[in-house]
């Protein structure tokens, strides 16, 4: 009103401006303190030289205040000149929101930048009642209708004012009642199944869906119309919609009037347009049927599949649009899918954003789009999986398509990454009565200088346990995607202090190993692996261990005096690996799809000093039952068994069961077969599985952490290469039975730290055997801990 006002004062002659025309020689501006002269004249639409009269100087008042910079404008002539008086409007020199919580602070400033109201800016009297208005709308849309809104303006020095707007958010109202009217068919309960918003029940706590929203609602309208119109009812129709609110305003009453139809069937299903696709394969992607109830999901869905074809082929921007005819007399409906592929789409340039850590080719050699080729839709899904499954990228990939300007068959890729740690760094000191100095200290880097290649490095030394390990992995040793893995080992221990009994060994060996890719999803391995042994038994060692010892590969006898006689073996064994791989999964690490297959076999080659092989084999397949809640199911077989004239699997290539890994709420390494000092021994046949539901975590965790309830089965078992007795002396077999197979139920939780993948479980083991007598028992350890590698 302000503003209107003074445009049409500015038709009045002004004060200080004599009647009559005249030719401008000269113009001044006074009255200015921030903005320029050059501002002024810029925006002024009279030049020297212009002959000008009442009108054109209301003209130019009325220019002038159309850009908002000035409260006052007053035009004079003095003589010749022009001269043009000015009150500047204020600067906003500092500009403050408090009471805001529901709404970021952030969010706030940019959405009241877009309307005027910034630090900087001009500031406009007249905006702050479109703040008001703007902020008020945005907290009903959150249903809060009790917010309070007070702005302040304070006079600052040279021309500036400060800007404070306080706010009382109030509670959200609360819906009370919603009522569906016109329901004839469906009961009220059945439709509302779905929707968003509800009236309090005793979750709304957690859930909070009986507070009102605006944006709920909507979505809880276009569920209604799909809920009528995926069953039959074409012609359904929201009638209105009323929202009363109480006079508190702390209570909302939601009625949705609806006029239902009648249930419509498919006369016809045609499709037309530019048939880029053979039609025949289109209509392969049809799921509704001429003669099935008309069903507004099952259009959808073929429109979206048919879209993703076409965008196979290139054209990224294609519109398939279901169009359903009614006949209201034969309540029937003719479907027509209108296809538009419109141009074929070629990507000129592929871009990576966010990380800055990875060598571009690292990144590049996983994507599947390539550059100058047309963009293909199938080809980014797959790019984006092998990109988040990369462990030193997060999980969440995306990517975006910019046309290029003048180019309309041009697309730049931009694929948005997000870093994370790339491996696991740990390490310590410490000191005990019988291992003195204790030293360790591992790392684990997956982008080793940013070449993507993993690096692995452990280091732990005491009296009686050294062991040292390095290995190097380069994913990509050749531009066909071939796989290379270095790694050497050393391992001294004199003395094993964890659940096995005394037997010491001394081994150092070093493994090549190759992996080719033999499709998208599929991969071989082969490689050669170089072992030398030495392990020691004594009169304190088990009797499994002294014979293996006394009967394969090269028995020695050292006698050290007082009776104490040690009993070895040493060896040298060449080992082959084969392996075949097939992986799926959406991501390595908390995956929510796909399957994951692995089958190793290794075998000491003849001529080693020792001759075995060993065969494993793990299966692991994720299974959505719905958008969040995931079974996973895994299972793992394993079997060994020693060739020639070696007697039994060596000790250290034996199954362990029970754990964090295998059967939870079991005694790690627990479960198989004992020693004669009731000690794991080990088996030479593995059968574990586990069964999970995994419970659906917050997004901001989902990529950390993993929830799962779980149902455990296994056992390590033994086909009689090595005896074994009660604890009465009588010989004992462990041969595979299924029915000796232990189960348990529990909780658990997998958190990426750091240090490592942090694993917490608590189980209750179903079939235990308590042990008796004649026969051990297991040992059940309902809470367990580990920390294993994640990458």
């Amino acid at each position: 009103m302000r503003r209107f006002l003074l445009a049409f004062l500015a038709l009045i002659p002004l004060t200080g401006f004599a009647a009559g025309e005249f030719v401008v020689k000269d113009m001044r501006v006074e009255g200015l303190q921030r903005i320029s002269e050059g501002t002024v004249f810029n925006y002024l639409p009279i030049n020297i030289g212009d002959t000008v009269d009442s009108v054109r100087i209301g003209e130019a008042v009325r220019a002038l205040y159309g850009q908002s910079l000035f409260d006052d404008i007053e035009m004079r002539r003095d003589g010749e000149t022009l001269v043009i008086v000015v009150k500047e409007r204020p600067s906003i020199e500092n500009f403050t929101i408090d009471g805001n919580k529901d709404i970021k602070t952030e969010d706030l400033m940019e959405s009241l930048r877009g309307v005027g109201l910034a630090r900087g800016r001009t500031f406009d009297r007249s905006v702050l009642d479109n703040v008001e208005m703007f902020l008020r709308e945005q907290y009903y849309d959150r249903g809060k209708y009790g917010v309070e809104i007070k702005t302040d303006i304070i006079d600052r020095p040279n021309n500036t004012v400060a800007v404070k707007i306080d706010v009382k958010e109030g509670d959200r109202a609360k819906i009370r009642q919603v009522n569906i009217v016109g329901n004839d068919s469906f009961d009220e309960k059945e439709i509302r199944e779905d929707f968003t918003l509800d009236t309090a029940n005793w979750l709304s706590w957690i859930r909070q869906d009986d507070r009102y929203a605006k944006e709920a609602l909507e979505g809880d309208l276009e569920i209604l119309r799909s809920f009528y119109m995926d069953r039959g009812y074409a012609d359904f129709r929201i009638e209105s919609t009323q929202v009363a609110i109480s006079p508190n305003k702390k209570d909302i009453f939601v009625t949705i009037n609806v006029r239902e139809g009648d249930v419509y069937t498919i006369s016809e299903i045609k499709i037309v347009g530019e048939m880029v696709v053979p039609e025949l394969l289109l209509r392969g992607l049809v799921f509704a049927q001429p003669g099935s109830v008309f069903n507004q999901n099952l259009l959808t869905r073929s429109a979206d599949f048919m879209q993703f074809r076409l965008g196979e082929e290139g054209y990224a921007n294609a519109e398939i649009e279901p169009v359903p005819e009614l006949d209201n007399d034969a309540k029937t409906a003719a479907v027509t899918f209108y296809v538009n592929p419109q141009n074929r789409v070629y990507v000129r340039k592929i871009k990576f954003n966010g990380v800055n850590q990875v060598n571009d080719e690292v990144l590049r050699r996983e994507v599947r789009q390539m550059e100058g080729s047309y963009l293909s839709n199938s080809l980014m899904d797959r790019s984006k999986i092998l990109l988040q499954r990369l462990p030193y990228i997060e999980p969440g990939v995306d990517y975006r398509t910019t046309p290029v300007p003048g180019s309309p068959d041009l697309v730049d890729v931009d694929i948005d990454l997000e870093y994370r740690m790339p491996g696991q760094f740990s390490g310590g000191v410490g000191y005990s009565e019988s291992q003195k100095l204790l030293l360790n200290g591992s790392i684990v880097h997956t982008n080793f200088l940013g070449s993507g290649n993993r690096v692995a490095l452990e280091l732990n030394s005491g009296r009686f346990q050294k062991l040292y390990s390095l290995s190097h992995t380069d994913p990509f040793r050749t531009m066909d995607g071939v796989r290379r893995t270095v790694s050497i080992n050393y391992r001294d221990i004199t003395q094993f202090t964890s659940a096995s009994s005394d037997f010491s060994t001394t081994s150092a060996g070093a493994t090549v190993d190759y992996g080719y890719p033999i499709s998208e999803f599929q991969s071989l391995s082969f490689g050669l692996s170089f072992q030398h042994a030495e392990l020691v038994s004594s009169s304190n060692s088990t009797l499994q261990a002294q014979e293996w010892v006394a009967n394969n590969g090269n028995p020695f006898v050292e006698d050290i005096g007082s009776g104490v006689v040690f009993f070895g073996t040493e060896f040298d064994t060449f080992e082959a690996i084969a392996g075949w791989s097939y992986d799926s999964r959406n991501r390595t690490l908390f995956a929510t799809r796909g399957t994951h297959q692995q089958l190793f076999l290794s075998m000491a080659i003849p001529g080693s000093d020792v001759e075995y092989y060993q065969a494993r084999y793990n299966f692991t397949k994720y299974f959505p039952i719905t958008q969040r809640w995931i079974i996973a199911a895994n299972s793992e077989l394993g079997i060994s068994e020693g060739l020639g004239n070696t007697t039994a699997t060596p000790p250290f290539k034996q199954f362990f069961g029970g754990g964090p890994q295998s059967v939870r709420g079991f005694k790690e390494s627990y479960l198989g077969p004992r020693d004669s000092f009731g000690r794991p021994y080990g088996g030479n046949v593995l059968v574990a599985g586990q069964v999970e539901l995994i419970i659906p975590l917050p997004d901001k965790f989902a990529s950390q952490a993993r929830a799962s309830i779980f149902y455990d089965f296994g056992n390590v078992f033994s086909t009689g290469e090595v005896g074994f007795t009660d604890k009465l002396g009588t010989p004992l077999e462990y041969s595979p039975d299924f029915d000796e197979l232990r189960t348990s139920v529990g909780i658990g939780v997998q958190w990426l730290a750091p240090l490592g993948l942090f694993r917490f479980s608590y189980a209750f083991p179903l079939n235990e055997f308590k042990g008796n007598d004649r026969f051990y028992g297991d040992e059940v350890e309902r809470f367990q801990f580990s920390i294993g590698q994640a990458f």
